[in-house]
């Protein structure tokens, strides 16, 4: 699908390249997705507090030693799946070695997705996307709350597949301590 495609007409089936040409085109800031099951999300541009969170964390990382070839905002990740893969956009990620250069990178070398929870989309970072990058063998999954502390929820993939809670502070919290106190 061309990006001019975009919004004339929906395939059936929403590939990868489709949504790479979706994001492309949508000059207000959306985000498009899809669930390994092939579920379409479309998320609202962040707000400004979203990227001051997002942004917090990223200096964090930064400031800590972490390479800014390794620590990406927004960057597409292929989530696979049994019928297909699909593509999610976490808010902040980091990379044993930088990825490969293209939209939708495999998680092999992830060490850690950041999800900041907006409003309305509670549901799919605390629950689905829980199960989709736990599906997916990223090591460690943290959830940012909007609440007024900025809750962070460490989640750590264990032996058995899924994500165990590892912690919960306030950003502010987390800010005060070194990225290599809770990652691997």
């Amino acid at each position: 699908m061309s990006a001019e495609a975009v919004g004339t007409h929906m395939p059936a089936v929403v590939t990868l390249q489709d949504l790479a040409a979706m994001n492309a085109a949508d000059a207000n800031g959306h985000r498009y997705e899809t669930s390994p099951e092939g579920v379409l999300s479309v998320m609202p541009p962040p707000d400004s507090e979203h990227a001051m969170i997002a942004s917090r964390l990223f200096a964090w990382l930064i400031m800590a030693g972490w390479p800014a070839e390794q620590v990406l905002q927004a960057a597409g990740v292929r989530i696979p799946g049994p019928d297909g893969d699909g593509g999610r956009i976490p808010d902040v990620s980091v990379w044993r070695k930088p990825p490969p250069r293209g939209v939708w990178s495999a998680v092999a070398d992830i060490v850690l997705v950041i999800e900041i929870v907006s409003p309305g989309s509670e549901a799919m970072d605390s629950v689905t996307k829980v199960r989709e990058y736990a599906s997916a063998g990223i090591p460690q999954y943290w959830v940012v709350d909007r609440d007024g502390a900025q809750t962070v929820t460490l989640h750590r993939l264990a032996p058995h597949g899924a994500y165990e809670e590892k912690a919960r502070m306030p950003m502010a919290w987390l800010l005060q301590t070194s990225p290599s106190d809770h990652i691997d």
